[in-house]
């Protein structure tokens, strides 16, 4: 039996789900200065950048030009700075990307998938 879906869109899948995780864990939070101090939200929603800047890697050059309003580069090489540099990351870095880079990312996810 085939699968429903080819590996960009099985990629693009496991994005969403990580980007609903994001906005579903911080969105219990008012400041990043609250949501780091509740340390396994705030490593939860790391982790989920790195699977999002993970599955980003893995899409094919093809579908990454069709969609180039992302930047899949920057959320690839973010991916690599936490993974790499996790105490260095800027805290308050990664509340901007949460408030405003990962809403973007949702509505072109929701459109992409036409939810």
């Amino acid at each position: 039996m085939q699968s429903m879906y080819n590996k960009d869109e099985l990629l693009f899948l496991n994005i969403q789900e990580a980007t609903n995780k994001i906005i579903a864990i911080s969105n219990e939070f008012t400041s990043i200065d609250d949501f780091k101090t509740h340390y396994i939200h705030y490593d939860a929603v790391m982790m989920n950048f790195i699977v999002i800047g993970e599955m980003a890697g893995k899409l094919s050059e093809d579908f990454k030009e069709r969609n180039s309003s992302i930047n899949w580069f920057k959320i690839n090489g973010f991916r690599n700075i936490i993974a790499h540099d996790y105490f260095g990351v800027d805290d308050v870095v990664v509340w901007q990307i949460i408030k405003t880079k990962i809403p973007e990312l949702k509505l072109f996810i929701d459109s992409y998938l036409n939810l």
